[in-house]
């Protein structure tokens, strides 16, 4: 029954071979520091401090994209926002990209979630110059973190929402979730079943594509790339959202109005006990390994 579940492990990439790194662990690190280092955290309760952030992100994007632009709500009379940044030719299918900039109540957030806002603030940069076969929207998140999670005030379900609505062709959707923590040791990664376990091993040195159906175009082409780059060890795998942890980020919110997505993570609590602590900083980071990860999503964008 597992084994039928889990996407085939034919495609996977056995070893980092990849010299050229075309992203810079010091505009990684730069960034990382502006994000995390805010006077109050980024967390629901300090709007001003996420307005700080999300104008940073805006600042970033407008770098290298002509179109950006913030996507505002209101909830609980508060105003948050989106930030969205616009790549590639009008006239092709969407593919959307999104990390959430917040975090769960007073930490710095290093791997959850500044690591997957850092991915899309680099891919700015990487993408400025590109022809796309698709368009492509960078889109960073309000109100991933509980207590908003699962909810309708997710940044992500406004924006999925705002696609449906206006009837946006969408391609596809990925979404950075804790792309920063690595481990070498063995017995430093866990998995909610024993045959991932079996399938992956047991050191927290790979990175994961995941989704909810292995069938879609989409989700078959970008995991078949993603996982054949060479640049970092990366697994597909395939489940449904009952299995825990498939479904806990904002591509969950895309799944509820039918588009494909998948989600690229470390697996989070799977293997950071950093995980919703105080102790999610810089230091735990594998900077290395994070550009690797950046980076091998930016060569299968370019080759989808």
């Amino acid at each position: 029954m597992m084994k039928q579940t889990y996407f085939s492990l034919l495609f996977f990439s056995i070893f980092s071979l990849n010299l050229f790194s075309q992203t810079s662990t010091s505009e990684i690190e730069n960034h990382l520091d502006k994000i995390i280092n805010t006077e109050k955290p980024r967390n629901y309760k300090n709007v001003e401090t996420l307005n700080e952030v999300s104008q940073y992100i805006y600042d970033e994007f407008c770098k290298n994209s002509a179109e950006v632009k913030f996507q505002d709500y209101k909830v609980n009379k508060n105003n948050y926002r989106n930030v969205i940044a616009y790549f590639g030719p009008e006239d092709k299918k969407t593919i959307v990209i999104g990390a959430h900039y917040d975090v769960c109540g007073d930490q710095d957030g290093a791997d959850d979630n500044a690591s997957g806002v850092v991915g899309l603030l680099e891919l700015s940069r990487l993408l400025k110059n590109e022809k796309l076969n698709y368009r492509v929207e960078l889109v960073a998140y309000s109100l991933e973190e509980p207590p908003f999670f699962r909810t309708k005030n997710m940044g992500s379900y406004i924006h999925a929402a705002s696609l449906k609505k206006n009837k946006i062709d969408v391609f596809g959707m990925i979404s950075l979730e804790m792309i920063g923590y690595f481990d070498n040791k063995e017995n430093s990664q866990s998995y909610p079943s024993p045959e991932m376990k079996q399938m992956f091993g047991t050191k927290a040195d790979f990175i994961t594509v995941v989704s909810n159906d292995g069938e879609s175009k989409f989700n078959t082409k970008f995991m078949k790339h993603f996982v054949n780059q060479n640049i970092i060890k990366a697994f597909p795998i395939v489940a449904p959202s009952s299995v825990q942890g498939i479904d806990f980020s904002d591509h969950l919110n895309y799944w509820k109005f039918g588009f494909n997505a998948v989600m690229i993570t470390d697996t989070a609590f799977f293997r950071n006990k950093n995980y919703h602590e105080h102790s999610d900083t810089i230091e735990t980071l594998d900077i290395n390994k994070m550009s690797k990860v950046i980076d091998n999503l930016y060569q299968t964008l370019i080759q989808l």
